[in-house]
């Protein structure tokens, strides 16, 4: 059963769809595009939880029912009546299950869209060749679930991979399935130039950060930024940029340095250097806020910071391992392949038990 404050904050959250309900349809909202999305998405989100509330009111009156019919004579009717309850019981803490998981925190970036940096660790040539496997893993991953996504920057390894790969994945939930991903990523293979057979160890580090709206972009003061242009590197032949297209920016307050150089127009790659700036400034703030929050809640899934190792791919066992809820999958081929759900879901589900579980403790 659901305590009776939990279920009055529930009711709490229906009256918020029924105003959403109305602003949705108030022509100045309307005009208001980036209002009218988001409140279209919390409306969304609430009507899901509007018709369990609603399931929720029938239980009693069909269970009474139910425990009425059980006290009849008659052997095959209370057999029948005893079934009833059963069903309508597991249904019920079904209902409430999936109810408890509107009264965690929201977070709106959880319906936006990230911007995902790879960068090569230690480990030499392998470690780019690495990082490549991981971008790729994200892609197709992104590819599966009809998402978009943008290369806007990328730093080839000298044998493979990337020594640093920047892109941009856009639709919906994207930020909710991909924010457990930043990290320290640990590889254990036989690199192809190992002569002995020997394992090596190399790592990557993953950084997922909310893609920033242009509309709620913050505004840079020219006066804190460095911008230099250079030519870019390349493969050579007809592809080798003639022009200092190619742009480093520096941002000097923080020493955060953004390089873009995929585009010939300097104006493009300028842009996208921004953009992504913006997101590595706001997720800076982001994270000092979340770590404020940590001091009086830990999260079981651990912090998110770039330094701590999260998982590692062992190809000689053809494992997986997420250090942090110590779970091992045998998957290897197929997660890096894309199918990223067995190691996701797992990772979102401790992370909602552990907030439902402080949440409980608040109530007492």
């Amino acid at each position: 059963m659901l305590p009776e404050s939990l279920l009055n904050r529930l009711f709490v959250l229906a009256e918020r769809y029924e105003e959403l309900t109305a602003l949705l349809s108030d022509p100045q909202i309307i005009e208001d595009q980036s209002r009218f999305r988001a409140y279209s998405r919390e409306h969304a989100r609430l009507h899901n939880l509007v018709q369990l509330l609603q399931r929720e009111r029938n239980f009693a009156s069909e269970i009474a029912s139910a425990q009425a019919m059980s006290q009849e004579a008659d052997a095959e009717l209370s057999a029948l009546a005893d079934e009833e309850l059963a069903a309508l019981s597991a249904e019920r803490d079904a209902v409430h299950a999936a109810m408890k998981q509107f009264l965690l925190p929201h977070d709106p970036a959880d319906d936006g869209d990230v911007i995902l940096e790879v960068r090569a660790g230690t480990g030499g040539d392998e470690a780019a060749i690495f990082a490549g496997d991981l971008m790729r893993m994200y892609l197709r991953y992104a590819d599966t679930l009809g998402w978009r996504s943008e290369v806007l920057s990328e730093q080839p390894g000298e044998h493979g991979g990337f020594k640093e790969a920047i892109a941009k994945i856009s639709g919906e939930g994207v930020y909710a399935a991909l924010k457990f991903e930043s990290g320290a990523h640990r590889v254990q293979r036989v690199p192809t130039t190992e002569t002995q057979g020997r394992i090596h160890t190399s790592a990557a580090t993953v950084a997922v950060m909310p893609a920033v709206p242009e509309a709620e972009a913050i505004t840079l003061d020219p006066s804190t930024l460095r911008i230099d242009t250079f030519r870019s590197s390349g493969a050579g032949g007809q592809h080798v940029n003639k022009t200092d297209s190619a742009i480093r920016i520096t941002h000097l307050p923080t020493g955060m340095v953004v390089e873009c150089q995929d585009e010939r127009s300097q104006h493009k790659n300028k842009a996208r250097a921004l953009s992504v700036l913006a997101s590595r400034l706001a997720n800076q703030e982001r994270q000092r806020a979340q770590a404020e929050q940590a001091a009086t809640r830990k999260a079981l899934v651990g912090s998110g910071d770039r330094s701590e190792r999260i998982r590692t791919y062992n190809f000689p066992q053809g494992r997986v391992t997420d250090h942090r809820i110590n779970l091992t999958l045998y998957q290897l081929d197929r997660i890096l392949g894309g199918d990223l759900n067995p190691v996701i879901e797992p990772l979102r589900q401790t992370d909602q038990a552990e907030q439902l579980m402080a949440l409980a403790q608040e109530g007492r």
